[in-house]
């Protein structure tokens, strides 16, 4: 037990004795801060490892050359939706019938939709004559200007636009004609700007384009619509009502008519060859002329007192109403035309189609029948309606048009935050449909993947589905009460196996409980072979442990009271295991929010665990003695035995951190993907994964400190002996590298064999590599810290500083390395022995050649030791008697405070971090349990599941554990 506390600006102290009370180790959890109750025997904590933001929108930065757990990171606001996800919220486009006003609508602005406009265009000649006449130039409304650009690269020689003064009145003729003033191409004699022979010869276009991608065509203009504006429309409305899509831009383009035109025809033909009919934008084309144009395509009415410009009339409008109606037959006529052949095609796939008995058909029929006969997609996966919920409304097959489909039913959000709904790929109106309901995912390779989102009730081939499952073709998926799809892929060569994966006794399907081989009436086995099946369950080796939620506790709580008493013969990391075994059920077949939950109970009973034992070893090994006593110091294989729980704890927790890990990054990624990285429910998940995972970085932590305290104390009575002891005996030979410990010198084996202890120790625990390197670390730091205050303490009192005690000393620490060396630990151990070896190594130099030495030299030589140190072993360095030091060795004026005021002693409090390891679990949770211990410790538990589950069922149902019956 820790009795002290650190103090600020001291050095810490076991009682009397100069041992670190407790360790400064990092953590890389803010959330420490924030727990309950601290370690009664722990020393303070500093962190300084990193706090990584797995769950916030900045990638992960790279991790650092050491070693590094990595904390998932902080819990996203729940409120905060991602704008990516914000930008992906599509429209809705209803039918024909009804409609949209603005720029999206089916019927242009102020239109009510289709059908609608179809019949304003009927009746255009009668509505001509209501309209109000234009009012001239001079008179009307003055409206703030705004730029135009007008593009005629193919006009004038380097051209490329030039910009004119519109306002939302102005014509597309009167445009044409201040461009062709801006270009020069109206300044011939005789003519101006405004000349109707001029005007009449070049037409304004708006043409839709995009900029070519990176790479070609140097980010060049693509125009890929054309359409030749009216000359009475007006060019700023038409850009201000009607923009452009994302990815898309406008422009106007002042060309010849007669090109013009040209294009423009071209464009219909290649969108009639298709076979697809009109292109979607020539309705908007006639939409946007008569919306554009407004009261100028009305001639004057006879009270009106003013008349149109020059080169417009009622010979224009009607020029203007007669080419509308002409598109607008031609549009027609090619529909008939589509809809005859549909109607045809139908008619011959109707049943009595070629007798001639059959009298005339009602032509409603054959579009009723033609909406009957759908073909399934043959290059993407589908899913058939088996059952819906509105006959009317729900389609028969629903295709997978991108790798993720979303289930739902869509709307608005109904969060407080009010962020918008979630992106929805089918809709789906029921009352129990959530509005995001399920999530598919079918990539180029099978299998496909369905994950139900939190609370949504699917079934997956008549099972409740709770976790992420493979979808394979000829499944059954139902969402809610109603729905129920059968899954197509037809890039699988087929739908699937011979037999339908939902009908009874399909292998595999087998509920989370181990009872499920008597419970289960769905699968057509009979008693003899559900019991073999069961019995091949409780005594198999397959690393699988299921369990229902009721039984959780029970069994972890079993797991952790085993491997805290110790009892059998488990293999080190075999309670990791164990728990990893519970963790990966729970992740892969219950509910969503049931991992937290176990996460946050597991933590919590492996610190009480951890916490008893160390109640019990501070219970053997107190602090305080009383007076008289000695203090008996513990002998390494004592030590050894103490630690060893603790040390079985620290490795077990690692593993097990690390695998946790792993399941809420994997939790974090397919949030991300779903869209749902800012959903309350997820934010609670993983903010209760959070706090279970800074309880096991707290019991990490705390079994390593509690570790490399009584390993220090033990140190602490035998480095002296590394100082005061002569290897060279009489007879003796010193021995080599690689020696064992029985040949070292008898002053050197009490040190050597606390490391022997604590290497043994760790191998038998299977500790992680990083944390075995970080104890020796430590114990080499302590070790450094310990030897050279002593010999800076020493030399003050007596003759310590000379030539043949600094050769000994030097001995004794080379055989340590050498031993160090071969148990390979040399690189840490040279590391953190640095400081004391360059000591020695001054004390060893010759007198002589130690008096030829000044200050600037010595100190460029030995750069380790600090100006204080260097003075004070030079400042009682034993040249004989009555001989003080030279005055080479005395320190310049600008040294001279550093002397004075520094420290000679090492401090404790500088000693490395502890960094938890980052990486992948070392457990084995595929293949085979080869490992007999863990096998019976593995069947053991099965069976107490399976006297659990018996224990709920009436007697008279209850049954004993079967027997497998022998090959």
């Amino acid at each position: 037990m820790l009795s002290g506390e650190r103090k600020e600006g001291g050095s810490p102290r076991f009682g009397k004795l100069h041992l670190p009370v407790g360790l400064w180790i990092n953590s890389p959890r803010k959330q420490l801060a924030k727990l309950g109750r601290r370690w009664p025997s722990a020393a303070s904590v500093k962190s300084s490892s990193s706090d990584t933001g797995s769950r916030s929108s900045e990638p992960l930065p790279p991790p650092p050359p050491h070693v590094e757990l990595r904390r998932v990171g902080a819990v996203k606001a729940a409120g905060g939706a991602s704008g990516s996800r914000a930008k992906r919220i599509s429209q809705l486009f209803r039918g024909s019938g009804t409609g949209t006003t603005g720029s999206g609508g089916a019927g242009g602005p102020g239109t009510p939709g289709a059908a609608q406009r179809w019949a304003s265009e009927k009746k255009l000649p009668e509505l001509a004559a209501g309209v109000a006449p234009e009012p001239p130039l001079a008179t009307r409304a003055t409206a703030p200007p705004g730029v135009l650009k007008i593009f005629g690269a193919g006009l004038a020689s380097g051209a490329n636009y030039k910009s004119v003064l519109a306002t939302a009145r102005s014509t597309a003729r009167e445009l044409v004609a201040e461009a062709l003033e801006r270009y020069g191409l109206a300044s011939s004699p005789g003519t101006g700007p405004g000349d109707a022979s001029c005007v009449d010869a070049f037409a304004l276009c708006d043409a839709l384009g995009r900029p070519a991608t990176a790479g070609v065509g140097g980010g060049e203009w693509r125009a890929e619509h054309l359409r030749v504006l009216g000359d009475s429309e007006r060019p700023l409305l038409v850009q201000e009502l009607w923009r452009a899509r994302p990815g898309w831009a406008r422009r106007f383009e002042l060309r010849g008519r007669e090109e013009a035109r040209r294009l423009e025809q071209e464009a219909f033909g290649a969108a009639d060859g298709d076979g697809t009919g009109a292109p979607s934008w020539r309705p908007q084309k006639n939409r946007s002329r008569a919306a554009s144009g407004g009261a100028a395509l009305a001639s004057p009415g006879p009270g009106s007192g003013s008349g149109t410009p020059s080169g417009s009339g009622g010979k224009e409008r009607s020029e203007n109403l007669s080419l509308r109606r002409s598109v607008s037959e031609l549009s027609l006529q090619g529909r008939r035309r589509r809809q005859q052949e549909r109607r045809q095609q139908a008619l011959s796939m109707a049943p009595g189609a070629a007798d001639p008995q059959i009298g005339p058909v009602d032509p409603g029929d054959f579009d009723q029948l033609t909406q009957c006969l759908i073909q399934a997609p043959n290059n993407r996966p589908y899913f058939l309606l088996l059952q819906g919920y509105q006959d009317a409304q729900d389609f028969v097959v629903y295709v997978m048009t991108r790798e993720q489909h979303v289930f739902g039913r869509g709307g608005t959000s109904s969060s407080r935050s009010g962020s918008p709904a979630p992106y929805v790929d089918t809709f789906l109106n029921a009352p129990d449909i959530l509005p995001r309901h399920c999530t598919v995912r079918a990539g180029p390779e099978p299998p496909a993947m369905v994950r139900p989102s939190r609370g949504a009730p699917v079934t997956h081939n008549g099972c409740l589905l709770l976790r992420e499952a493979e979808l394979h073709p000829g499944d059954l998926l139902g969402l809610g009460e109603h729905f129920l799809f059968m899954y197509k892929d037809p890039r699988a060569g087929g739908s699937g196996s011979a037999r339908p994966p939902w009908l009874p006794a399909r292998p595999g399907a087998t509920p989370p409980g181990p009872g499920w081989a008597f419970s289960c009436r769905l699968c057509g086995r009979g008693l003899q072979e559900r019991g073999e099946a069961l019995a091949a369950y409780l005594d198999g080796r397959e690393p699988v442990l299921r369990f229902r939620p009721r039984e959780e506790e029970a069994l972890l709580g079993e797991v952790v009271r085993a491997a805290a008493s110790g009892a059998g013969d488990l293999p080190p990391l075999g309670p990791a295991t164990l728990l990893a075994l519970c963790v990966q059920h729970s992740a892969r077949e219950l509910e969503l929010g049931h991992l937290p939950r176990l996460l946050g109970r597991l933590a919590r009973l492996i610190k009480e665990a951890v916490w008893e034992k160390i109640k019990e070893i501070g219970d053997r090994q107190p602090e305080n003695h009383p007076e008289g006593v000695p203090e008996v110091p513990l002998t390494p294989e004592a030590v050894s035995v103490e630690l060893r729980p603790l040390m079985l704890w620290m490795a077990n927790t690692t593993e097990l951190l690390s695998f946790v890990q792993e399941k809420v990054l994997e939790m974090e990624k397919e949030a991300d993907q779903e869209g749902l990285s800012s959903d309350p429910q997820l934010c609670n998940d993983l903010e209760l994964c959070d706090e279970a995972m800074a309880l096991l970085d707290e019991v990490i932590m705390c079994t390593f400190q509690q570790s490399v305290y009584y390993l220090t104390k033990t140190l602490y009575s035998t480095l002296p002996a590394l100082l005061d002891s002569n290897p060279f005996t009489a007879g003796a030979e010193l021995p080599g590298p690689g020696a064992d410990l029985e040949a070292m010198p008898p002053g050197l084996r009490p040190t050597l064999g606390v490391f022997q202890a604590a290497l043994e120790l760790t191998s038998q625990c299977e500790l992680h590599p990083d944390l075995v390197s970080q104890t020796f670390g430590y114990l080499f730091f302590f070790s450094n810290a310990s030897l050279l205050n002593s010999l800076m303490e020493r030399g003050q009192s007596r003759p310590f500083y000379q030539w043949s005690r600094a050769v000994q000393i030097r001995t004794n620490l080379d055989l340590v390395l050498d031993w160090l060396q071969g148990a390979g630990l040399g690189d840490i151990a040279a590391e953190f022995f640095r400081k004391l070896s360059i000591a020695v190594n001054l004390l060893c130099v010759p007198r002589t050649s130690l008096l030829k030495a000044s200050w600037s030299s010595l100190r460029t030589d030995y750069p380790t030791l600090t100006p204080a140190q260097l003075h004070h072993l030079l400042s009682h360095y034993q040249l004989g008697p009555g001989r003080g030091p030279p005055p080479s060795w005395d320190p310049p004026p600008a040294e001279r405070d550093a002397v004075d005021t520094g420290d000679i002693f090492e401090s404790f409090s500088s000693h490395p971090p502890l960094i938890l390891p980052l990486g992948s679990s070392r457990l084995r949770l595929t293949g085979q349990v080869t490992d007999d211990a863990l096998h019976r410790e593995l069947r053991r538990l099965r069976r107490l599941l399976w006297d659990l589950e018996q224990q709920e069922l009436p007697a008279n149902h209850r049954h004993g554990p079967p027997v497998a019956t022998p090959p």
